[in-house]
């Protein structure tokens, strides 16, 4: 990870760990894996960059890849942006990021995470 990514997968990593998930990094090229209670969040996180639009449609093709090929209900997916990014985010329709159980996570400045309706 380079760069501000790195900033925004240690903000993500501390969030998930207070709230309870046993958390690992760099799991099979996929930035952040964390388990629960039988239930495994994938996550893809992206920092600042000059290329928002072009990073995020990346960072989805990436974590569009790296969905587990067994699809069990218990497997989650998330996004992990800065808060200024979270617009572009937004550009995949709601109805297909619900249908791939797929959440929005935004880290500010500080390193505050917030999930993202």
């Amino acid at each position: 990870m380079r760069g501000d990514e790195a900033r925004v997968v240690a903000a993500f990593v501390r969030h998930l760990e207070a709230e309870g998930w046993n958390v690992r990094t760099e799991v099979d090229h996929v930035d952040v894996v964390a388990m629960r209670s039988g239930h495994t969040l994938y996550a893809e996180a992206k920092g600042r960059t000059s290329s928002v639009g072009l990073d995020i449609d990346t960072m989805f093709g990436q974590i569009l890849r790296r969905m587990p090929l067994d699809d069990q209900e218990d497997n989650s997916f998330a996004v992990v942006v800065p808060r200024e990014a979270v617009n572009a985010v937004k550009r995949v329709p709601e109805r297909i990021r619900r249908l791939l159980r797929l959440s929005i996570f935004s880290v500010d400045s500080d390193g505050c995470v917030e999930p993202v309706e």
